[in-house]
């Protein structure tokens, strides 16, 4: 008997192209253009199953409460609340810091408590960071900083902006494979 792949369907209006992200908690979430017919999103999963059944296999050493602190039986809502305080303190001591290299304008620093985003950077110069930034490895939640700062002059994943985020987090490139395999090194 085959294995049901259960999945959140996103329709985007900005979305070109099917795309299909797998989580470290075990989501499966599909984002997927209006325009694109359930008969062509279903034939989709069927064809990209195997890959999919494979990052599941390879995160279940990640999906357990001491890999992911903010697992359990306490609400999310809870635990935003509880470490929102502490990240938005984290978040602007080290935005403090690695300005002092890049001297860049922003408006405000929000907490935000997100699924699947650990920052953004608006056009307004607002940067937004996820409550869980207060849970990670110091290392990593510099680079998110570092990140969403840059952000602020490259609007964009071009080669500058890599090469600012490169001034302060030289191996950015390790961390930000870390990250998207979900390796969720908190702090002790």
């Amino acid at each position: 008997m085959m294995r049901e792949i259960k999945y959140t369907l996103k329709l985007s209006k900005r979305a070109k192209r099917l795309r299909l992200a797998v989580y470290c908690d075990g989501a499966v979430v599909l984002t997927a253009p209006y325009s694109a017919g359930q008969n062509f999103i279903s034939q989709f999963i069927v064809k990209n199953r195997e890959w999919i059944l494979k990052k599941l296999e390879s995160f279940r050493p990640f999906t357990s409460k001491a890999h992911q602190p903010w697992a359990g039986k306490v609400s999310n809502r809870k635990l935003f609340i509880k470490h929102k305080t502490q990240a938005l303190a984290l978040a602007q001591n080290r935005i403090e810091y690695f300005n002092r290299f890049y001297n860049f304008s922003f408006k405000k620093i929000n907490i935000r408590n997100q699924k699947t985003r650990w920052g953004s950077c608006s056009k307004k110069g607002n940067l937004n960071f996820n409550y869980k930034i207060s849970l990670l490895s110091p290392a990593h939640a510099d680079y998110i900083i570092v990140h969403e700062l840059c952000h602020l002059n490259e609007f964009n994943h071009s080669r500058n902006f890599w090469n600012l985020v490169s001034k302060t987090v030289p191996n950015h490139l390790e961390i930000r494979k870390q990250l998207k395999h979900g390796y969720m090194l908190h702090r002790c």
